[in-house]
């Protein structure tokens, strides 16, 4: 068996922490979840994870013009500059304190960066390869507090930035003669959003305490005139070998000096507009600002949500949902709920959702895998039951509700037989009880373990039953005799981090640790066991070795992840975590006393500490997923990257395998390619078949290339468009040896699984066309027909007229079958 398993996709989490970003064309959202990001297609519904990551969660990201480009900055200042197309990492760069925000210039040039109150261009990276990736330009110094929000002009020549003194400052991304800096005030609260005009400096802000400025200037874009660079309020930075390393502008309240000829910029308060005029105080939260149709979006901390057409102030429309931060993109905006990890994308001229997801707000614990594959199905600590679809649809009937008496401690895990009707049960009393179904659900075998029992799991066939206790063993049982086959001590394998509060070694707090979670592979040879590590292990169950060890996170936010404490932060009195410092302001928690600077002393703040709730293999045998803190994690199985020949001699080369296709000796070419097994020369190879001969080659085949031919051809259909070809070797195939696989069905299972998954996709995905082309031929046939009657009906038209018609009417039926086509 091959471990080349690589992470697959993040599922059942849906936002973390940071902001949202909409791809170029509208129809994604990308969205951070933990040190990740998830791309949501609102047009096709699927969802991705890049398979990218920081050191920890993400904080802020910034996406380019042109949609192939993320900066992804996570809490301590660590970026990652990625390819949203060849989904790599670029460029690596520290910004070495924690980053507020960042954002693109419209032109896709460069890039600023909000930290503290300083705000940072940079040249974006380009098409030309670059030692570093990151060239500061200019550096910009005005607030007084730390910055919030950015925004840029359509045309790049100016951008904005919002801060918590109450004030939004406008900078030249150029050495503008008439606009370096300037100051607007005019509110009494932290700002949280600052919107530049479209194609215009006329400006609006909004503040946390619900208040609209709207700010008119005298010059227009075009009227920005180019400076010289002797001005006062511009320094250069010079590096140690004398290369220039970028301006700094230090604004002040002070109005700038204005050059001989030139009139400074100014701007002057239009208008002043109140979100909460019926006086019951509701802070705002998050806004967003449309350009083209001039739409304003704010989110309050009661969940409501208001959209204003401006500078008039004009109400549109208002809901109420969760407390949330805002995006908006054409007719569609996406809220955000970081506490409950919620993303809704709402219509707002349908009013209706185009999306509604929500994860587990507390961790995943438990896992399960439909008999076919296509769904996932996970259970969490906040008492919810998520359906994950992975491929079409799976019922299942209710059955009735038994409260089953016989253990003395809590039930910690359940298993059903796969081939009898027998239940397993695992508890803390050290007992693994066998329950009958079909005899009134009375205990078959009562199994006696050394310590408390956490999980119990079958094998596949029925015939082994594995069972996971406190004393860190997996011992393993024949549930028909009730007898002992062997045990594996995995306890040292969990290799477990210390707790940032805990006051013993790693060594010594693993001592206490133990697997929480088993599954067996497909084949049932392998045995896979996580628990309160970040490691998964997968054991040999025959040999009773450690095979391999899957490290599931690197995310530094967690707790328990690194076997050493960082000296630095500790003390004479232990560690500086042990001190609780309570929650930031950055959650929206009010300043109750004077003299407090961390919000809200009641509130209390705690780092997850990284484990594994539950695993589970796909029945397929292609992939195993793992509920952990960090979500639903799957690992699937990359066959293109394993070179893993059969049976291989110096004869066998693609050179030798093409002359017997040239021969047109299929059987023998066959057998040749799957003894080199690479994959893109096998499907070349039978895909050169004749239609005809498929018959032929399969009665002639021997047993061992059945399996593996069935198994190819399972794993190509999921993805190939020679449906008919494809389902024929799979029919003659199942057909002439049929009686042989049934004897060996352990071992053909997974094969089968992934066969009917793939013909049920194609099932599904022919229905649905079927059905849509239906309907159009209807449509066109009653067009036909209503365009038929019209020509009775007008009789008197001129044959210019008529003939028209005639076009108007081939054209129709051409759209209509074109569409079809497409």
């Amino acid at each position: 068996m091959k471990f080349a398993y690589k992470f697959s996709n993040l599922l059942g989490a849906f936002y973390r922490h940071g902001n949202l970003c909409f791809s170029k064309d509208g129809n994604s959202v990308i969205s951070p979840v933990g040190n990740r990001i998830s791309v949501f297609d609102l047009k096709n519904n699927k969802s991705e994870t890049l398979p990218v990551s920081t050191t920890k969660n993400i904080s802020c990201l910034g996406i380019n013009p042109d949609g192939n480009l993320a900066i992804l900055i996570d809490e301590d200042g660590a970026a990652v500059l990625v390819s949203l197309v060849t989904r790599a990492v670029l460029h690596h760069h520290h910004f070495h304190s924690p980053v507020h925000s960042v954002s693109f210039s419209p032109d896709g040039k460069k890039f600023v960066i909000t930290k503290e109150n300083v705000a940072l261009m940079y040249h974006a990276p380009g098409r030309n390869r670059e030692f570093n990736g990151f060239a500061l330009d200019k550096s910009y110094y005005g607030p007084f507090d730390e910055t919030t929000c950015i925004d840029w002009t359509d045309d790049s020549k100016c951008f904005a930035v919002g801060s918590k003194d109450m004030t939004t400052w406008i900078f030249g991304a150029e050495r503008w003669a008439n606009l370096i800096y300037y100051s607007l005030g005019g509110h009494k609260d932290i700002i949280v959003g600052c919107f530049f005009e479209k194609d215009s400096l006329d400006m609006y802000t909004v503040s946390q305490e619900g208040t609209l400025c709207v700010w008119e200037s005298d010059t227009e874009l075009e009227g920005l005139r180019k400076g010289n660079n002797d001005d006062d309020d511009v320094e250069e930075i010079i590096g140690e070998d004398g290369e220039t390393r970028g301006d700094v502008i230090k604004g002040s309240t002070d109005t700038p000096k204005q050059v001989e000829g030139i009139k400074n910029v100014r701007y002057s308060q239009r208008s002043k507009h109140y979100f909460n005029k019926a006086g019951d105080f509701n802070k705002l939260t998050a806004a967003a600002f449309h350009k083209k149709t001039r739409i304003l979006v704010t989110g309050f901390a009661s969940g409501a949500f208001h959209l204003h057409e401006l500078p008039e102030f004009d109400l549109i429309h208002s809901l109420r949902a969760q407390q949330c931060a805002v995006l908006y993109c054409n007719a569609l905006f996406v809220s955000r709920v970081k506490g409950l990890g919620q993303l809704l994308v709402w219509e707002w001229q349908s009013e209706s959702y185009v999306f509604k997801q929500q994860g587990h707000f507390n961790n995943m614990n438990s896992l399960a895998y439909s008999p076919d594959g296509q769904y996932l199905v996970t259970g969490g600590d906040d008492g919810k039951v998520s359906l994950l679809p992975l491929g079409f649809l799976w019922n299942t009937n209710n059955g009735l509700c038994f409260v089953l008496s016989g253990h003395e401690g809590p039930v910690s895990n359940l298993c059903f037989s796969p081939v009898q009707s027998v239940l397993a049960s695992v508890s803390w009393d050290k007992t693994v009880r066998l329950w009958d179904m079909l005899d009134s659900w009375e205990t078959k075998e009562t199994l006696r373990l050394t310590s408390d029992g956490l999980a119990v799991t079958y094998r596949p066939d029925g015939q082994e039953l594995a069972v996971a206790s406190l004393d860190g063993e997996i011992t393993f049982w024949n549930p028909q005799t009730g007898g002992q086959a062997g045990s594996i001590a995995g306890r040292h394998d969990l290799q477990m981090g210390r707790k940032e509060t805990e006051k013993i070694t790693a060594k010594q707090s693993a001592k206490g640790k133990s697997f929480t979670s088993l599954c067996y592979s497909a084949d049932g040879e392998s045995i896979l066991a996580g628990g309160q590590s970040k490691f998964v292990c997968i054991y040999n169950i025959k040999e009773h070795v450690l095979m391999k060890k899957f490290e599931i996170s690197c995310n530094l936010s967690l707790d328990a992840m690194e076997e050493f404490l960082d000296r630095r932060k500790m003390t004479e009195f232990g560690s500086l975590s042990l001190v609780d410092e309570g929650t930031g302001d950055g959650d929206g928690v009010e300043l109750s006393l004077p003299g407090v600077k961390r919000g809200d002393m009641s509130s209390r703040r705690f780092k997850p500490e990284i484990r594994v709730g539950s695993l589970c293999f796909s029945p397929t045998g292609r992939s195993w997923a793992t509920a952990s803190t960090e979500g639903l994690l799957i690992y699937s199985l990359d066959a293109s990257l394993v070179f893993d020949p059969y049976d291989l001699d110096m004869d066998v080369t693609p050179a030798s395998i093409r002359q017997q296709v040239k021969k047109k000796e299929w059987a023998s070419a066959i057998l040749l390619s799957f003894r080199l097994n690479e994959m893109a020369l096998k499907r070349e190879v039978l895909e050169a078949v004749p239609y005809d001969q498929i018959t032929v080659v399969c009665s002639s085949l021997p047993d061992v290339y059945v399996d593996k031919l069935l198994n190819f051809v399972a794993s190509t259909l999921e993805k190939s468009n020679h449906l008919q070809f494809y389902l024929s070797w799979a029919q003659c195939l199942l057909t002439l040896h049929g009686q042989k696989l049934k004897n060996r069905s352990g071992a053909v299972l997974p094969t089968v699984q992934q066969l009917l998954k793939s013909i049920q996709r194609h099932s599904d995905d022919l229905s649905k066309l079927c059905d849509w082309n239906i309907y159009n031929i209807r449509y066109a046939a009653a067009l036909s027909k209503q365009r038929g009657m019209k020509r009775t009906a007008a009789e008197s038209l001129s044959d210019e007229e008529e003939e028209e018609e005639e076009l108007l009417q081939k054209a129709d039926f051409c759209f209509i079958i074109e569409k079809m086509l497409i």
